[in-house]
């Protein structure tokens, strides 16, 4: 059981046609959703009119493209104080601010940056990425992988919640220079409140990767083995369907 949504050229063309897929669905929901951004990077801001509808409708309930993307990968973060720079700048003024709890602040990035009870002497694992693809003596172009699923924290009693993203796997496609992709695996998604928001992310990460590791930034591919169009705060299907319309028509 799956649902193929055709390849799409960027990241808000590619939120419009699995809405418009899995809104058609029995219940508006589907499984095994698989979605591919030829680039994710392109329009992937509120530039974009088409974003900025999103954006809109989102920003009432708190739960904005950008703000869902910066739990992703917090671009301005990296911009103004550059990397390795900003990872620690992260840890030191930002998480403390947006933890909830001891189990993890929200922001997958913070999951991506550091490894459960990190210390020192652990590595950074989004970071020992970046090294190892711009390392010429690393041979093998698909064994770049970051897990964001932790069963310490993950597995408990509740009956909601938690992490929706699970897994990413990154791959050099052999070229000159080579092309990065990305595959991501969610576990549950929210098509509505989350989706634009995690593909905008997902892309600005990609192209992280790409500028400090030296290789160009190809397609995304995310799966998500439970999603659904849901109503985002107080908001009702009529909602939902205003904001598709004004979205085709910007």
């Amino acid at each position: 059981m799956y649902l193929p949504i055709p390849q799409q050229p960027d990241c808000a063309t590619a939120w419009r046609e699995a809405v418009r897929a899995v809104d058609g669905r029995p219940g508006h929901t589907a499984y095994n959703v698989v979605i591919d951004i030829a680039d994710p990077v392109v329009r992937a801001d509120r530039q974009n009119p088409k974003v900025a509808v999103v954006e809109s409708f989102l920003s009432n309930s708190g739960k904005s493209v950008e703000t869902v993307a910066n739990t992703i990968f917090p671009q301005s973060l990296y911009f103004r104080y550059g990397a390795p720079a900003f990872f620690d700048v992260f840890k030191e003024k930002v998480l403390g601010k947006v933890r909830r709890n001891e189990r993890w602040s929200g922001y997958y990035f913070e999951r991506m940056m550091q490894l459960p009870g990190a210390s020192n002497n652990l590595p950074n694992p989004l970071w020992d990425v970046v090294q190892r693809i711009r390392d010429p003596n690393v041979k093998a172009l698909n064994k770049f992988e970051l897990v964001i699923f932790d069963p310490l924290r993950d597995i408990d009693g509740s009956p909601y919640g938690g992490q929706c993203l699970s897994f990413l796997s990154f791959k050099l496609v052999p070229a000159t220079p080579k092309v990065l992709s990305l595959t991501v695996m969610y576990r549950n998604h929210f098509y509505i409140e989350k989706l634009l928001g995690n593909l905008v992310g997902l892309g600005r990460l990609m192209n992280f990767v790409g500028r400090e590791s030296g290789v160009a930034v190809g397609n995304l591919t995310v799966i998500s083995t439970h999603a659904e169009i849901d109503q985002p705060g107080q908001s009702k299907r009529s909602d939902i369907e205003l904001l598709l319309t004004n979205f085709d028509q910007a």
